[in-house]
């Protein structure tokens, strides 16, 4: 086992390990505070769900626009100062939320730790596109999610005991853990963005904004990232609704909601990259349909759960489809685009997630204030039966043919 992680490590150039390792810290902060934001406005604000699904709105509002601006400026600076840039400003916004105790205040920081969240995030799945060649690139993207997911399987776990004591404690972790990743990033980390070819002349600020229209008039891109983003409506109540429903419906606290996050984590760390090597056969349309039919029994079990153990069998279940949908679904997104827009495409896909994880609180407090909130969790597996549906009518639109950067010819669009 040790000879084949060395063989592992050997596959991929330095940079992508410093990148991985980078993510791996800055993670474990993340994982501190955002699976216990909605438990904390609750307890320091004393607000409804219905409040806090909106609050959640406004902070991944300001994550979209944080997104779309950072993919523009990482096609036109480059990568790496615009991750450190990120990474700053998230530390600096995260300790304001923290320390806020007045309501209206804590709005206007919550819609700037938004955009700060996510002004770097384009120019990581950017950067592993271009330090990978094509056929590493689901390998490499299952080896990051499974170096972030072993930061997630630390940061619950531990943020639910911080949480437990103050919550402060877990703005303060993510602040040290923001900065020690930018002194990485800065001084272990090179420019990755390529050079231009010969001839081709360098856009303006303007031009490389107006540059998202190549993405939204690419018929085969959009077809995915519309799935893509009903696929994130589902996932992102994993992450924000969950806790507020384990506690309110089933006395479930906190920590024990950590351990459930941990679970998902560990199974990634332990499988996602035999899961990922296994998959790469298959068409990846495919393998994206089957990931979202996991999804539909494991979201739909919660409707009829009751019990801890039942919610780690679905816990389980969710895993599994994640595996199987995750990196193949970043890869595809980074092979569909062209090399210079490839910040663009990727923050584009990326914004899907973001929106939904500002859509899918509100829903969901709006349901769990004045509906039965099993509904939640049917509604989640119809739409996961839904969007499984939908690859499978897209890849016969696409045939056989796996998507590459070189695009995709006009007849497959027509």
């Amino acid at each position: 086992m040790l000879k084949n992680s060395r063989d592992i490590y050997k596959e991929y150039p330095k940079d992508f390990w410093v990148l991985a390792g980078s993510m791996f810290i800055d993670r474990i902060g993340t994982a501190f505070v955002f699976p216990f934001l909605a438990l904390f406005i609750t307890d320091r604000f004393n607000v409804g769900m219905t409040l806090v699904g909106q609050t959640l709105a406004i902070y991944f509002g300001g994550a979209f626009l944080g997104n779309m601006i950072g993919g523009a400026l990482a096609d036109k600076f480059g990568r790496k100062g615009v991750l450190i840039t990120g990474l700053v400003l998230s530390a600096v916004s995260s300790l304001a939320m923290g320390l806020a105790k007045d309501w209206g205040f804590f709005i206007n920081l919550v819609l700037v730790a938004g955009v700060c969240s996510e002004l770097g995030a384009p120019a990581v799945q950017a950067m592993i596109a271009d330090i990978l060649p094509i056929e590493k690139r689901a390998d490499g993207m299952g080896i990051l999610r499974v170096v972030v997911n072993l930061a997630v399987t630390i940061g619950p776990a531990i943020g639910g005991i911080l949480a437990g004591i103050n919550f402060m404690f877990l703005f303060l972790g993510d602040v040290i853990v923001s900065l020690t990743t930018a002194v990485i990033v800065f001084f272990a980390l090179p420019e990755t963005k390529p050079e231009l070819k010969e001839g081709e002349i360098e856009e303006t600020i303007a031009q490389s904004i107006a540059g998202y229209w190549r993405a939204f008039f690419d018929k085969i891109f959009m077809a995915v990232i519309f799935l893509s983003m009903l696929t994130a409506l589902v996932y992102m109540q994993l992450n924000t609704t969950l806790s507020v429903f384990l506690n309110d419906v089933h006395n479930i606290p906190a920590q024990q909601y950590g351990y459930l996050l941990s679970i998902n984590a560990a199974m990634v760390v332990l499988f996602q990259f035999f899961v990922t090597r296994r998959v790469n056969r298959f068409h990846p349309l495919m393998v994206l349909m089957v990931g979202n039919l996991f999804f539909a029994a494991g979201f739909g079990l919660f409707a009829f759960t009751d019990r801890y153990w039942q919610f780690i069998a679905s816990i389980l279940i969710i895993t599994v489809g994640r595996m199987l949908y995750g990196p193949v679904i970043q890869a595809l997104i980074a092979n569909i685009a062209p090399e210079d827009a490839r910040g663009r495409y990727l923050a584009v896909f990326h914004t899907v997630w973001v929106l939904a994880a500002g859509i899918a609180p509100l829903m969901a407090g709006f349901v769990l204030d004045n509906f039965d909130p099993d509904w939640i969790w049917l509604a989640a597996g119809i739409l996961s039966i839904i969007v499984a549906i939908g690859y499978r009518l897209l890849k016969r639109r696409v045939g056989e043919r796996y998507l590459f950067p070189a695009g995709h010819k006009k007849e497959d669009m027509a």
